[in-house]
């Protein structure tokens, strides 16, 4: 029997820039409703007096995951450390399918109402869990070269679209980024894809800016 999800997502949606959002804590439970049992380890890869910079990687017990990064300064929050895990967390979650399509990212920049989240307690989110979620009888292990979820897929159609990227260049990213089809793309795939489009969007974003 499978798990029956008892969160509803829809109901925390807050509106951004006039597009839907999914706070960082609320893709959390919704983490712990389906997965339980998934791995999330963050990791300070740098910090001065500028700016800080985490890694957050998530696991799920299948055999998914998906890493994001994010950063924040002292001159824009004072508890821009705890700010900046936060951030990272909420961009493998979104990689993973727990956010929303047309607000996966949450950095809008300060003059475009600019969107950050309060710093979360990872160990609290667990106690949510047993609230959040209910057994409907012995969950179906998936493996790790199961489709990709609709969610991912959802995702990576709009990261494309906010890319510009035609069908024929999407694919070309999917080779590189698995060596396969988007027809027959897994969960682990569709998380490598979803990271490889991430990352190629930072790139841009960067090169437009300086």
């Amino acid at each position: 029997m499978e798990t029956v999800s008892t969160f509803e997502p829809g109901r925390y949606l807050t509106r951004v820039n006039n597009a839907e959002y999914l706070e960082v804590k609320w893709r959390l439970v919704w983490l712990r409703d389906q997965h339980p049992d998934a791995a999330i380890d963050t990791e300070m890869v740098s910090l001065t007096d500028q700016v800080a910079v985490f890694r957050a990687r998530v696991s799920l017990p299948d055999g998914g995951s998906a890493t994001g990064w994010g950063s924040e300064s002292p001159s824009d929050f004072r508890d821009y450390i705890e700010k900046a895990e936060t951030k990272s967390i909420g961009r493998a979650l979104a990689a993973l399918g727990f956010g929303t399509q047309f607000c996966p990212d949450f950095d809008f920049g300060a003059a475009a109402g600019r969107v950050v989240d309060a710093p979360i307690d990872l160990a609290s989110t667990r106690g949510r869990q047993e609230v959040a979620r209910r057994q409907a009888g012995d969950a179906a292990v998936a493996r790790i070269d199961d489709d990709a979820t609709p969610r991912q897929r959802k995702f990576i159609e709009a990261i494309a679209r906010e890319a510009k990227l035609d069908s024929a260049a999407l694919a070309t990213e999917a080779e590189a980024a698995f060596g396969g089809s988007l027809d027959r793309m897994s969960r682990r795939e569709a998380s490598a894809l979803i990271e490889r489009l991430q990352a190629r969007d930072r790139a841009t974003r960067s090169d437009l800016a300086s």
